[in-house]
């Protein structure tokens, strides 16, 4: 498929979509929301994608938060409707995506940038990284899910305190926040997401998945998340991975998993 706003390439098992808007420093308008949401869908369901890359194009931004022109004439029922259509289209769809989902933050992430990469399962940072959540300084509050998925990660006092000052961390503060799990140069970003990506693919593709669903149900509210690894945990035992990884390991083999 063709985009306009973004790259996607598949190569070893590995998709990498980058948000590719460097002139607006890969800021998030209506467009690239839908752009990203057909290329986070065409490779969860493409059976040869294991692992899911997200960056920005470019050394400065990963994401420097929305395309504010597109919606600050936005009445009250417009603007929740766009925070709505947008936690649906991306950032709730990313973070239950079957498929393990990396962010490579190579520079910016503020506001929406940030929020998406907090969608992802965990995040990685290049040294040059800042981060924050700037929105109060417009007027408005993050509405991509950044309220409940900052606390998550970095605890409440944190988050409310990243959130009321509006302000940008550095790549060190968000490794000592928990925010990210490692930080590195630009130019080793992407070959330790692919890294990481390699030891994600050794392992059964129907656990891992099995594993986000348990863990997100955690945080979901209604859920018990104890439960869910319950019923996951036993699914398990259903499924032709199940049964060669076990076999691989009574006959002291490496699992040729058929993610069944």
């Amino acid at each position: 498929m063709s985009y306009t706003n973004i790259l996607s390439d598949q190569k070893g098992g590995i998709t990498t979509i980058t948000v590719n808007r460097p002139l607006k420093l890969n800021a998030l308008n209506t467009e690239t929301i839908a752009e990203l949401h057909e290329a986070f869908k065409s490779a969860d369901n493409d059976s040869s994608t294991k692992v899911i890359i997200i960056t920005g194009s470019g050394e400065k931004a990963f994401v420097a938060g929305a395309d504010i022109s597109e919606f600050a004439d936005f009445s009250v029922s417009e603007g929740a409707e766009l925070a709505r259509k947008g936690q649906a289209v991306l950032f709730d769809f990313v973070a239950n995506l079957s498929t393990p989902v990396i962010a490579a933050v190579n520079g910016f992430a503020l506001g929406g940038g940030l929020e998406l990469a907090m969608a992802a399962h965990f995040r990685i940072a290049s040294d040059n990284a800042r981060m924050g959540l700037p929105e109060v300084s417009l007027g408005v509050i993050p509405g991509y899910g950044g309220t409940q998925r900052l606390p998550q990660l970095v605890g409440k006092g944190r988050a409310m305190e990243m959130i009321m000052t509006a302000g940008m961390i550095d790549a060190n503060a968000a490794l000592d926040y928990g925010l990210v799990n490692h930080t590195v140069t630009q130019e080793e970003l992407l070959p330790l997401a692919q890294k990481i990506a390699g030891k994600i693919m050794r392992n059964s593709s129907v656990a891992i998945a099995s594993a986000i669903k348990a863990i997100n149900a955690g945080y979901t509210d209604g859920v018990n998340g104890f439960q869910a690894e319950i019923d996951a945990f036993g699914d398990c035992f259903g499924t032709e991975d199940f049964t060669e990884g076990t076999t691989a390991f009574l006959e002291k083999r490496k699992a040729n998993f058929p993610g069944k």
